[in-house]
């Protein structure tokens, strides 16, 4: 018993040291726990044997409870709006596109079972949040087309999940896909976001109006009503992990008592379920599996890579003004993630026979997919001209903790390119009322914030101001740089004389 005590701390451990070290080739961390969950398994080092679907199932559920929040309270209303239509139509008829196409190629193209096709077809029809973030956050890409395909990764799981549940419970029942089939799915797509904003709005109304001594309390209400919306969703049969995100959406765009602490929290936990769920899947494999399935995995990944996802971007973002590299980037950036791996499960869980062979086949293609696709995203941004190396993310950052009901914010601005272009000083800024520079962040170096202090290209200026000020923030900070450019501009093309 106590031997769990040491292997699964030391698991834990190495899966952050072999991130940290293959972070300069831009490999996912949950690739790492997978390969590091495979190792430590039965098939390899054999130093824990695991063989519990039902349990994985339970406490993969329960991971992406705080997966699907996090999501959510990290996608800004802003950013949604301005790709909602693109964003949102593939995360949900992209998604069952998705599974359509692919469910046509494996049972009429090859032939494959009804069942094992469409349960294949809807358990990988969507794509993953965390690797996604994870290898775009080295590339500067059009803002547009990063937002697209971020806020499509976070927001499509849900979708993938309803169809796979649907699709479960009707082969469990052994009732033909009927009305009472399609009333369900709407009940369960239309209430999952009414019980998320439900609970989103009554954990604000609380958060503001509770003035506890200890922070600590606020990380155990955040606890308490993320896991109290996906009971009372799934409770009344409509979609929990749907309400989940719904939740995170509300309340990550709201301004709330001890916001910064929360969101923190959420994003440690979401860490850990994250990487504590890809190591235990890895220690449910049996690679030794593979060698009879490998050929079908290999397949099931190059008609999802090559055929299913193109297919659902190129005709679901037709009329939306996409431009082609956009949407063959887009093609590209479906990687496949923790989400299948998660609804693999469910087959198994639900005591259905191919169960085992369908955890195998999407174990297998999402490995592809994360390797093949994963280690090459960057690649085929480069290609397309789509992107340039970004930034180094600054070492130094403050972080604005509220124990009462404020409207103040950190306000966070890059100053544009080129690197070291002079700006105005600080003195001249002219910055709504109430508005104070609190730090100057210049690559690894700190710069003091005082009144003859001259902004530089590629600084990170972290502004205190009250919120509604934001964009008045954005325009005083960014203006100055905008006419200097105009003016090298008309320096080097000076206007002709008639």
């Amino acid at each position: 018993m106590y031997v769990a005590y040491i292997i699964v701390p030391i698991l834990l451990i190495a899966v952050v040291l072999a991130a940290v070290w293959l972070e300069r080739w831009s490999v996912p961390v949950i690739l790492v726990a997978l390969g590091l969950g495979i190792v430590f398994g039965s098939d390899v080092l054999k130093l824990l044997e695991f063989h519990d679907f039902v349990l994985t199932n339970q406490v993969a559920n329960l991971a992406l409870v705080f997966i699907l929040f996090q999501g959510g309270f990290s996608t800004s209303l802003e950013n949604f709006r301005a790709v909602a239509l693109p964003a949102g139509g593939l995360a949900t008829w992209g998604v069952a596109l998705t599974a359509l196409v692919l469910f046509a190629c494996l049972r009429f193209g090859l032939g494959w079972p009804l069942e094992l096709s469409v349960l294949l077809a809807v358990i990988i029809s969507s794509t993953d949040a965390a690797a996604i973030f994870s290898i775009l956050r080295r590339q500067s890409l059009p803002q547009r087309l990063a937002s697209t395909v971020e806020i499509e990764s976070a927001a499509n799981d849900p979708m993938a999940i309803l169809l796979t549940t649907v699709a479960i419970t009707a082969f469990t029942s052994g009732e033909a896909l009927g009305w009472g089939t399609v009333l369900s799915f709407f009940w369960k797509f239309g209430m999952g976001p009414v019980f998320g904003r439900f609970f989103g709005l009554a954990a604000l109304w609380l958060f503001n109006r509770l003035q506890p001594q200890d922070r600590g309390y606020y990380y155990v209400l955040f606890l308490g009503f993320v896991l109290l919306t996906y009971g009372v969703a799934e409770t009344a049969q409509a979609s929990g992990m749907l309400a989940c995100f719904t939740a995170g959406f509300t309340m990550g765009n709201r301004p709330f008592v001890h916001k910064q602490g929360v969101q923190n929290f959420s994003e440690a936990v979401s860490t850990i379920a994250n990487i504590g769920m890809f190591a235990l899947m890895g220690l449910l494999v049996s690679p030794s599996e593979w060698k009879d399935l490998w050929w079908q995995g290999t397949l099931l990944f190059l008609l999802l890579t090559f055929v299913a996802r193109p297919a659902a971007v190129f005709i679901g973002t037709v009329g939306m003004r996409l431009p082609f590299k956009h949407r063959l980037f887009a093609a590209w950036a479906g990687l496949r993630g923790s989400v299948p791996i998660v609804l693999a499960t469910y087959p198994a869980a639900a005591g259905l026979e191919i169960g085992r062979q369908i955890f195998s086949l999407v174990f297998f293609a999402v490995l592809l997919s994360i390797i093949v696709q994963g280690s090459t995203l960057g690649t085929v941004a480069k290609w397309l001209r789509l992107s340039e190396p970004s930034r180094p993310k600054p070492l130094v950052a403050l972080e604005l903790v509220t124990m009462a009901p404020s409207d103040y914010d950190l306000v966070v601005v890059d100053l544009p390119d080129p690197k070291g272009a002079k700006g105005p000083r600080i003195r001249d800024l002219d910055l709504p009322e109430g508005a104070v520079i609190a730090l100057i962040t210049r690559g690894s170096e700190v710069v003091l914030p005082k009144g003859d202090t001259r902004l530089l290209g590629w600084d990170r200026v972290t502004v205190l101001a009250h919120a509604p000020d934001e964009a008045a923030v954005r325009r005083a900070l960014l203006e100055p740089f905008e006419k200097n450019e105009e003016g090298r501009e008309e320096s080097l093309h000076p206007a002709r004389e008639a």
